[in-house]
Formats: C-alpha cells, sequence, structure tokens
C-alpha cells in the first residue's frame, strides 16, 4: 500500500529510476521524436511506476509545449467525422500530443466559444473542419499566431492551410454517374447548406453537371433535411407520397441516403428496381446495408491522417511551409444504383 504522506514523484526522480537526465525526460515529454525508442520505453516504465504527472500549467507559462491540439468539429452525433476524427488522434498521438474534441453544431458563434477556449488552455494548436468561418474566428487564429489545419474540404484559395477532398468534384461524380445510367427524373436531398461548405460545394458540383446534361430538378424535386437518418426518412416518405416518384434520389452524404432506402422500403418500394439512391461518403456500414450505397468515398482516414501531421510539422518545425493538400475522391458503385 502507498503511502499518501510519500512526496509526489518529480522528474528528476523519474530520471534517476529511468537512468537518464533529467533533460531526456523533459526531452520525452516535449519532443519524444528526438528520444530513442529504447530510452522512451524506460522512461515510461520510471513514470507508470511513480505515479509521475507533469505540471502543464508551469511548462506553458515557461514556454514550453502544453502537448493538446484542439478539434472542433460540427457534430459527433453521427458516423459522418468519426473515422477522420479516430485517423487525427492516432497521428498527432504518435507524436506525444492529445486532442481536446469540441463541437459547435453548425453554428458559427459557438464555433468561435469553443476555440477561444482551446486557446484559453493553451492549446499548441488547433483544428477545424471545412473552410466556411466567421471573420471573428478567423481574427482570433491570426491574432494569437496559432499553428492551425482545415479538414475536409480543399480549396486552392483556402485562408487557411487545408486537407480535404473536393467536394465540389465529389457532386460532379455522382450526377455524372447517375445520368450515366440514364436516368432523367432525379431528386436532390441536401442539408440546410448555410455554414456548410462541404454541403453546398456537393450540391454546387450536382446542378452543375445536371444543368450540363438537361435534367435538373424543378424546386419541388430539393428536398432539405438534418443529417439524420429519421429526419431524411421522414421527408422522403412525404415527398413520395406527394410528388411523381423520380427515377433516383442523389443524397449528399451516405446519413441521408440511408434515411430514404429506408423511406422507400417503409412505402414497399424496391431499390434500385423502382427507385435508386445516392449517397455521399462512403462511411463504415455503407457497404454492409441491404441494399449497399453506390457513393462517393471521402478519404476520411487519409484526411485525418495527413492533416494530423501537417499540424504536427507546424507546432514542431514552424519553419516549415505547409502546403494545401487534395484527397482523391472515387466513385464507389454499389446496389443502390
Amino acid at each position: 500500500m502507498s503511502d499518501k504522506n510519500n512526496k509526489k514523484a518529480d522528474i528528476v526522480a523519474v530520471a534517476l529510476a529511468a537512468k537518464v537526465s533529467p533533460a531526456t525526460v523533459s526531452r520525452f515529454f516535449n519532443r519524444p521524436e528526438l528520444v530513442k525508442l529504447a530510452t522512451r520505453r524506460k522512461i515510461d516504465r520510471a513514470v507508470k511506476k511513480l505515479g509521475y504527472i507533469r505540471n502543464r500549467a508551469a511548462q506553458t507559462i515557461h514556454g514550453i509545449r502544453s502537448g493538446t491540439i484542439g478539434l472542433v468539429v460540427p457534430t459527433i452525433d453521427n458516423t459522418i467525422f468519426a473515422e477522420m476524427i479516430q485517423a487525427f488522434a492516432d497521428e498527432v498521438g504518435s507524436h506525444g500530443f492529445t486532442i481536446l474534441l469540441g463541437t459547435h453544431n453548425y453554428d458559427d458563434a459557438q464555433e468561435y466559444d469553443v476555440l477561444r477556449k482551446f486557446l484559453e488552455h493553451r492549446v499548441d494548436g488547433v483544428a477545424v473542419v471545412g473552410l466556411h468561418h466567421s471573420e471573428e474566428v478567423y481574427n482570433l487564429i491570426e491574432s494569437q499566431r496559432i499553428p492551425t489545419v482545415s479538414l475536409w474540404n480543399y480549396a486552392p484559395t483556402s485562408r487557411l492551410i487545408c486537407v480535404g477532398a473536393d467536394n465540389h468534384e465529389a457532386g460532379c461524380k455522382i450526377a455524372r454517374h447517375v445520368l450515366d445510367r440514364g436516368h432523367s427524373k432525379i431528386a436532390t436531398l441536401f442539408p440546410p447548406l448555410d455554414g456548410n461548405d462541404r454541403a453546398t460545394s456537393r450540391a454546387d458540383g450536382v446542378m452543375q453537371m445536371l444543368q450540363q446534361r438537361g435534367a435538373a430538378p424543378d424546386p419541388v424535386d430539393r428536398l432539405e433535411t438534418f443529417y439524420s437518418i429519421s429526419s431524411a426518412k421522414k421527408v422522403v416518405i412525404e415527398y413520395l407520397t406527394s410528388q411523381a416518384r423520380p427515377d433516383v434520389i442523389v443524397c449528399g452524404n451516405d446519413i441521408l441516403a440511408l434515411g430514404a432506402i429506408y423511406a422507400a422500403q417503409s412505402l414497399g418500394l424496391k431499390v434500385p428496381e423502382d427507385i435508386a439512391v445516392t449517397g455521399v461518403g462512403d462511411f463504415k456500414g455503407s457497404k454492409e446495408v441491404e441494399p449497399a450505397i453506390t457513393t462517393i468515398r471521402i478519404p476520411a482516414k487519409m484526411i485525418g491522417t495527413l492533416g494530423g501531421a501537417a499540424l504536427v510539422q507546424s507546432i514542431i518545425s514552424p519553419e516549415m511551409v505547409q502546403e494545401n493538400q487534395c484527397c482523391s475522391s472515387d466513385l464507389v458503385i454499389r446496389s443502390t444504383c
């Protein structure tokens, strides 16, 4: 049984237990990539044995990194960003960083509040999702000179270093596939576009391709609902029971596509025999549902990994110039179209 009156272990005690210098222990926490693997293992064993906890606040005061990175995403209420978050956390974790995760529910003011709290906790860098942010958010990032990367959406003119997919191109690809399959009466299902540059870019790509081929949907065939299977199902049921049935419903992501499939099935329609459905994202489970969803694969894991690596490099090597990175999106043809 440990003695509660014993003095808490300090960095010197860890160094003595690991048979290294205090400077090496400090480097182990602050620049682990500079410490040999065998030495890191010795220090790690000593830290765990002694129950050592370093004082982050004191280190921050003295200019030493906090070892934390803030990641702000719109939502964790569904699987949209889950794979990217995990890949991002794994990548920065391999360099000794821990993430603080915050959500803003597509609200600019809430995003600003979350970001400000992260900066008050002296995070070493921040990652945000998308290219649409309020001027207050941009001003906060620029005034604090905090290393920042934008994830998920790519644009060569991005105000922040970005790592993501070209969502406009993704929209063009799925619309082209639908047209090439011979569908002419087309409906679309997207979330509210205000403040969501990813969905806006996809919708613009879909509409551009459909207009070029003379198949642009009428306003009544352009459906809108939040990213929710139940909401999508309800909206599509109301649409299919009140309007002429389209050949296909082109959805802004796989969550909406799944809701559309359930809606059709609940009305006794077969997918794709009676009505086809497409999505965007290729989230976990899109391949396993019946019927499997035809979609555009957004490489979420790659985006998280590359984005995490870019942010870490901006933190530990600020002199290195980071470039925007575009991750290709691919058409995945399955059973729904």
